[in-house]
């Protein structure tokens, strides 16, 4: 696949003037850090047995971070034979695994996780920030089972960079080259695939946030930008008054939304959402908005930077290994996952399942 740099710069330079800005430069949608809330997640799961056993994986939020995520505790009740909480020695992801010997009695369990979450805007200035270690970039620079970083991936990123040599430029490129080239598909199952190489090679640019925003990941990774895709779930409305970039009631079964972040020389992590750029598109009254709408070019400007409190983080994991799976590694972990008697249920059908999770902010 080939990309046209000078149609794609004239482009930008026309319908993304906007998102150049500098930060707070937009009014309708600027996060910043305004105090710490705290948040109550419930997951409830009821599986029928039918005498064979069951093993069940609950994700529980694990992400720690100074200026926007804290990770709580975990309580449980069920009716397991065994239960215990584990975390990814690899890749830091914590969840339950609950598990029930063969019986007919339906296996169930209520998990009650808490975690805290606060606005965040990055000052894209250069302030001197910590360098990230040699071990964590070559980490976040790595390609995984879904996310390649060579071939058609990075002959993409290279023609999107062109000569960029700041890592500054380099990110805000990829960023507004995935505003402008993809499309929100809503058909398309939960939060997507993230099959990268799969998404370039046919030519294929649409999708829900962890293949758009896997997107900007992969082709950070492939132009050298230390990134990663942070999984997660909406817990309340978003205070900006945008329908699309919150949840709609404390029923949060089907909220889930996969953020990403991108290491920059002398800044640091730095958020960065355009699948929700594409979601304010598609879903934000009166629906099918143009690029150059007020609302568009204010997420457009706030999400390169900045994300809003109202989302709680589960993990950074991609290809996640959970013990005593007999279908191999999930290629990340955002959704309850379980098996009976070894056959996979479908994580993306909560009734069928069943699941459901419920969401309540509560005091500090």
């Amino acid at each position: 696949m080939t990309f046209d740099r000078r149609t794609f710069m004239q482009a930008l330079s026309a319908s993304a003037a906007i998102s150049l800005l500098p930060r707070g430069a937009s009014a309708g949608f600027a996060p910043k850090p305004s105090g710490w809330r705290r948040f109550e997640l419930t997951t409830s799961v009821e599986i029928a047995r039918n005498g064979a056993p069951v093993d069940l994986w609950v994700p529980v939020p694990a992400v720690t971070e100074e200026n926007w995520a804290r990770a709580g505790q975990a309580d449980w009740t069920t009716n397991a034979d065994r239960a215990e909480l584990v975390t990814d020695p690899e890749n830091g992801a914590r969840f339950l695994h609950a598990a029930w010997d063969a019986g007919n009695a339906p296996a169930k369990l209520e998990l009650v996780a808490t975690a805290e979450a606060q606005d965040r805007h990055a000052d894209l200035s250069d302030t001197g920030a910590v360098p990230l270690s040699s071990e964590d970039r070559s980490y976040y620079t790595a390609p995984t089972t879904l996310v390649p970083t060579d071939g058609i991936v990075k002959e993409t990123a290279e023609s999107i960079i062109g000569d960029a040599t700041g890592d500054l430029e380099k990110a805000r490129l990829i960023y507004d080259w995935i505003v402008l080239n993809t499309t929100r598909n809503p058909e398309t199952r939960g939060c997507g695939l993230g099959d990268v190489a799969s998404m370039l090679e046919m030519n294929n640019l649409t999708g829900k946030c962890a293949d758009l925003n896997t997107l900007f990941v992969g082709l950070a990774r492939a132009a050298g930008l230390p990134a990663r895709d942070v999984y997660g779930l909406r817990v309340a409305p978003s205070r900006f008054g945008y329908k699309s970039l919150g949840a709609g009631s404390s029923d949060v079964t089907k909220a889930q939304h996969c953020r990403a972040e991108v290491f920059l020389d002398g800044i640091g992590w730095t958020a960065v959402d355009p699948a929700d750029v594409r979601k304010v598109m598609l879903e934000e009254p009166p629906k099918n908005l143009s690029l150059d709408d007020s609302k568009v070019a204010d997420v457009r400007a706030g999400l390169f930077g900045a994300w809003e409190g109202n989302w709680v983080a589960y993990n950074f994991a991609h290809d996640v290994a959970l013990p005593g799976a007999a279908s191999g590694p999930v290629s990340f972990l955002m959704y309850p996952e379980a098996e009976i008697d070894g056959a996979p249920l479908d994580a993306l059908d909560p009734a069928g399942f069943a699941y459901t999770i419920n969401a309540r902010e509560i005091d500090l």
